[in-house]
């Protein structure tokens, strides 16, 4: 079975960590939370997340990496040197490294945009000085896959549950993501 570690750091954006592993679990595949620095993780809305391990061990035999968004997430993970060469392997390898909303600054840090295209949140193209954004809900380039924000959470998780193999279109269908409804008068 594939494995994706999705990374949450104090701070971290509740609504796009949760809905991808859940899209991610749904699909079939393995998805661990995994703290950056603790088990029981606050995010940015003061919900907190009881993850399945934390930062330590090897994530390089995982199949998958993947950075929420959340501005003090972001910032957390950004000053991690050992997540910065964790990424920086997880890429030299060929693996997926994903990211969503103000996660890609990391990618940035991490040196993985140079010469690539990205996505990221609103107003990211200006602070991020590497690589090439493209304004997309989803932007795949090789095994780095990005996304733009919060609302484009299932639509992200949904093309990581394909990347990995996952069926990702049971799960949408089950879901009703392209479910067309009638309003309520």
């Amino acid at each position: 079975m594939k494995r994706a570690a999705l990374i949450l750091a104090r701070g971290f954006e509740e609504s796009e960590s949760l809905t991808i592993a859940d899209v991610l679990i749904r699909a079939g595949l393995t998805c661990e939370l995994t703290g950056l620095e603790e088990e029981i993780v606050e995010g940015a809305h003061g919900i907190q997340v009881k993850c399945d391990r934390v930062l330590g061990e090897d994530l390089t035999d995982y199949d998958m990496i993947i950075l929420p968004g959340g501005y003090g997430g972001v910032d957390a993970m950004s000053g991690n040197e050992v997540l910065i060469r964790i990424l920086q392997e997880m890429d030299r390898k060929g693996k997926f490294v994903c990211a969503i909303c103000a996660a890609p600054a990391v990618l940035e840090k991490a040196g993985l945009l140079e010469g690539r295209r990205y996505t990221a949140y609103a107003g990211y193209e200006n602070k991020i000085a590497q690589g090439t954004y493209v304004k997309q809900q989803v932007v795949e380039d090789g095994n780095l896959i990005t996304g733009m924000g919060p609302a484009m959470a299932y639509l992200f998780g949904y093309h990581l549950a394909a990347a990995l193999g996952g069926d990702a279109e049971t799960v949408k269908s089950k879901m009703l993501y392209n479910h067309s409804f009638k309003e309520v008068e």
